[in-house]
């Protein structure tokens, strides 16, 4: 697969030829669906907690007498019967996340790669660098028709651009490491570097 090279200015910089094993694969919902479940449980912060009757905060004293009342037998006040007292089997801390074969990780990444490259909205650029203005970088950005990107480079990321980027609504940047299925997919655009592009081939193959 053979796409033209772009700099920043949109001037064309020659082209580039892309791995069909990686760009050209038929992308599957199922393995994409499976790898962003992953990702998203894994980040989950599983932070959610109640209290059970053992920690609320109502006396322990039997209600009333157990017999003779007339109405059902009862302990104290924190038990799941009565309001305000302790939930029963309620969420508790814990992690969300669940293993994935790094092979489905691996192919999901290449799904995601392929996804954009077929619907026509992965560019590649020469070289993501700037000056660090901002004011420079969003022109630039506007003028190419960006409006929700993700720009992937090489394995680091050149400091003058990720400052210029960093206050820029809708321009996120990423090394080559940081590259996920996650990110991929819910952007418009997929700008990949030349040395993005390496260092992927390089992680994918």
């Amino acid at each position: 697969m053979k796409l033209d090279v772009i700099k920043l200015d949109g001037k064309k910089a020659g082209s580039v030829d892309l791995g069909e094993e990686i760009f050209g694969l038929e992308p599957r919902a199922d393995i994409l669906h499976r790898v962003v479940r992953w990702q998203r449980n894994k980040a989950q912060a599983g932070t959610h907690k109640v209290k059970t009757r053992s920690e609320t905060s109502y006396s322990t004293k039997k209600i009333y007498r157990q017999k003779g009342t007339g109405g059902a037998r009862h302990g104290d006040r924190n038990a799941p019967i009565f309001r305000k007292g302790g939930i029963y089997k309620g969420p508790t801390p814990r992690s969300h996340a669940h293993d994935l074969p790094k092979k489905v990780r691996l192919l999901g990444l290449k799904h995601a790669l392929s996804a954009k490259a077929k619907a026509g909205e992965l560019v590649v650029l020469d070289a993501a660098d700037s000056k660090g203005k901002t004011k420079d970088l969003a022109k630039q950005v506007k003028d190419l028709g960006w409006k929700r990107a993700l720009v992937i480079d090489g394995a680091e990321v050149n400091e003058g651009f990720a400052k210029a980027a960093a206050n820029i609504d809708g321009l996120d940047v990423l090394p080559s490491m940081g590259a996920n299925v996650y990110d991929i997919l819910r952007r418009d655009t997929l700008v990949l570097t030349k040395a993005g592009i390496e260092a992927l081939e390089a992680r994918l193959k």
